[in-house]
């Protein structure tokens, strides 16, 4: 039976979208700039199974067109769309990765602790970090992360937390 949910700590990186002619390719949305993310081999979760990435291409306005090992067919790719797409996190120790900033501590600039990192809201104009109170901080605030003391040092305008 497969898994209702994605694998523990995997990331969303995109979604499924339609597809494209006959043999089961599909037209892929990624929400990541990470190249490797659509290279041969490379596996993902979605609805509920595991996709391997046999090959992808740029389309002509830009988009990705991709087959994986699991889909066969138009049919199969059909039953796919709008999906969204989960894959384990790579390993860069030199990028800061968004899902590293969920657990720490939203420090100010006046030193004021505001709370913990439940969540990260996507907007338009910047993420926000959704804190354990419902605060929400927009991201261009934050100065630096330090994970190895869990705090997010932020620079706040006055009346924010107000």
């Amino acid at each position: 039976m497969a898994a209702a949910s994605p694998p523990e700590g995997w990331l969303s990186v995109g979604h499924l979208r339609r597809p494209h002619g006959l043999r089961g390719e599909i037209f892929v949305q990624l929400t990541t700039d990470r190249v490797e993310r659509a290279a041969p081999g490379s596996r993902f979760w979605a609805q509920g199974g595991d996709l391997t990435m046999r090959s992808s291409r740029r389309s002509g306005a830009g988009r990705l067109i991709a087959a994986f090992d699991e889909i066969a067919d138009r049919t199969a790719a059909e039953r796919m769309v709008n999906v969204e797409l989960f894959a384990e996190p790579l390993d860069d120790p030199d990028a800061m990765w968004a899902h590293d900033v969920i657990g720490t501590r939203v420090v100010d600039q006046h030193g004021v602790e505001r709370g913990e990192v439940v969540s990260l809201v996507e907007n338009p104009a910047a993420d926000l970090l959704e804190l354990d109170d419902g605060s929400l901080v927009p991201s261009n605030f934050v100065v630096v992360v330090d994970l190895d003391r869990g705090v997010t040092d932020v620079d706040v305008p006055d009346g924010l937390f107000e």
